[in-house]
């Protein structure tokens, strides 16, 4: 099946970046769309940003103009790039990819997530 692996979490203070990478591993037939969503303590998982196959982006109201998606298809590797970060981007992120690992098969895919933390 499809394994994804989210790496680049961490803490940094409000105002800095930080950038997030996930690599889709196993067998994988076709990546489809790829997305990053979060979950903060106490609240539901909600969408940060995605991007299709053709490159095409969309973005949470709260990401645009801060965070940029972007993958490598080549290596089945989304990136989510963050700037100018506040208090309430402190979430888990997870790593969600749409793929085939076989013909006649697709299905959404999630990882296990990191942790980013906004903080003084």
């Amino acid at each position: 099946q499809v394994q994804l692996v989210e790496s680049g979490g961490g803490l940094v203070q409000p105002g800095g970046s930080l950038g997030l990478s996930c690599a889709a591993s196993g067998t994988i037939l076709r990546l489809y769309a790829m997305g990053w969503y979060r979950q903060a303590p106490g609240k539901q998982r909600e969408l940060v940003a995605t991007i299709t196959s053709s490159d095409s982006t969309n973005y949470d109201d709260s990401a645009k103009g801060r965070f940029t998606i972007s993958r490598d298809s080549r290596n089945n590797t989304v990136y989510l790039q963050m700037n100018r970060l506040r208090p309430e981007d402190t979430a888990v992120y997870y790593c969600n990819a749409e793929a085939s690992p076989h013909l006649g098969f697709r299905s959404n895919y999630w990882g296990r997530g990191t942790q980013v933390t906004v903080s003084s």
